[in-house]
């Protein structure tokens, strides 16, 4: 087993697992924001999320500012689950997916990709993205922006005290994911599975189905009624799916 890694909070391991999952969060999230979708994965699969730097247990560590700032530091801390003996899944929800995409891009730079899986979601393609798709700025802004998308309980979000902690958490992910701008042809040579949610307002069927020039390996879109945060009402379908990547579920009818 690994030895402990602040970037990397254990969600449920097991003894002989046949698989790995490690989930990437979204803007203000951390990592116990996954801990519902495991009761809905086989019991043979190791279940990890990254826990990025400022929140929860790292909140004194100071923040990484950047998407690729934080996915070369990840690449390092997910080497030796890549090198490993069981398949890896890498699943990013928002601006996690880009975190996970550019993660598995310098796996796959360093040859240590050959056992991975990218899931991603809720996320336009790098090739798909548009310069006016700007994030909030304004602190009223990104309140707002909480409320539409869903992604932050509706208590949280009225709670000033609350919300004075995790404000300069949300700000330092808004600001990474407005100023990540990819290069366009990146590909990965792994299958890429890309979730999206029908109703989703930040991305359109066709930026989802845009994944697809950026893996050489297989491709699948699986659409979901619901907004951005669709997955809180499908963790069951999520987790099949996710599992069904590296051949540990029976594959649900699409």
């Amino acid at each position: 087993m690994v030895g402990r890694d602040p970037w990397v909070r254990d969600v449920r391991r097991t003894e002989r697992p046949a698989g790995h999952v490690v989930f990437f969060p979204h803007v203000g999230g951390a990592a116990t924001y996954f801990t519902p979708f495991a009761p809905h994965f086989p019991a043979d699969v190791d279940l990890s999320a990254v826990q990025y730097p400022g929140r929860q247990e790292r909140m004194g560590e100071p923040f990484v500012t950047t998407v690729e700032g934080l996915a070369d530091r990840l690449a390092v801390s997910l080497r030796p689950y890549a090198d490993g003996p069981v398949p890896l899944v890498l699943f990013g929800h928002s601006m996690g997916a880009s975190v996970a995409f550019e993660t598995l891009a310098r796996l796959t730079a360093a040859g240590a990709a050959t056992r991975c899986h990218l899931v991603v979601s809720g996320r336009a393609a790098p090739s798909a993205q548009r310069r006016d798709d700007a994030f909030p700025r304004t602190d009223q802004d990104i309140l707002r922006h909480l409320a539409d998308v869903g992604g932050t309980e509706a208590e949280i979000v009225r709670n000033p005290e609350l919300m004075e902690l995790l404000l300069p958490v949300i700000r330092n992910d808004y600001h990474a994911v407005d100023l990540y701008w990819p290069t366009a042809h990146t590909v990965v040579d792994t299958p890429l599975l890309c979730l999206t949610g029908e109703q989703d307002a930040r991305v359109s069927q066709e930026q989802a189905a845009a994944w697809k020039a950026h893996t050489a390996r297989e491709f699948r879109l699986k659409s979901f009624d619901g907004g951005h945060f669709f997955l809180n009402d499908h963790r069951e379908d999520v987790a099949r799916l996710v599992a069904d990547c590296v051949g540990l579920a029976p594959r649900p009818e699409d």
